[in-house]
């Protein structure tokens, strides 16, 4: 990857992320507001470089980041330096405090033992969003081809309602809702390959 083609996703998952809920609550609000979506977005797309997590649909307009992990490996808000650049450059600290907070229950929906793929980041920009487009289904194809390749379930949580419908309509299960503090409801989703659901 070129590095204008690194800054053209960062760019794109900037604009993403203002649409958000989730990160919406996590930027602190006031001067120099779109800095800090432009620091989370260069943030989160260096991680998924790093671990091998980003997934960019053909005509560049759609952005996922899919991880391969587990309870036991590093999480957004393990590593010290990271937290601390990140409360600084984006959330504030009474954000980070409403976030920590948060995170507990939302980690506790996922698999407590054995490895799982968690969707961290799924956007489409609005010129290939809708039904005459292929973005959402191509994305989608290749999360269940990753799923299927390494035989694991992938999770996934939305605050949006509609995101929720699309992930049902594409075969995920819903199984918890959640009332979150912000007032939202928070969807959690799942999808578990054939060969998965066999063995269990």
């Amino acid at each position: 990857m070129t590095q204008e083609e690194k800054a053209d996703i960062i760019r794109k998952v900037t604009t993403l992320l203002q649409e958000i809920p989730s990160s919406m609550d996590v930027v602190k609000k006031g001067g120099n507001e779109l800095r800090r979506y432009e620091y989370l977005a260069t943030h989160m797309v260096n991680k998924a470089i790093e671990k091998d997590a980003l997934i960019v649909s053909e005509d560049g307009n759609g952005i996922a980041i899919l991880f391969k992990t587990s309870k036991k490996d590093d999480n957004f808000w393990k590593n010290a330096w990271s937290e601390l650049k990140l409360v600084f450059n984006v959330t504030g600290i009474k954000n980070a405090y409403k976030i920590l907070k948060t995170q507990d229950y939302i980690k506790k929906q996922r698999p407590q033992e054995g490895e799982y793929l968690y969707c961290w980041f799924w956007g489409i920009l609005k010129e290939s969003r809708g039904p005459g487009t292929q973005v959402g289904v191509q994305m989608k194809n290749e999360f269940y081809r990753r799923a299927k390749l390494y035989n694991l379930p992938l999770y996934a949580e939305t605050r949006m309602r509609k995101n929720a419908i699309v992930y049902q309509k594409f075969g995920f299960q819903l199984f918890n809702k959640w009332a979150h503090p912000s007032g939202d409801t928070m969807y959690f989703l799942r999808y578990i390959p054939e060969e998965k659901s066999e063995k269990n």
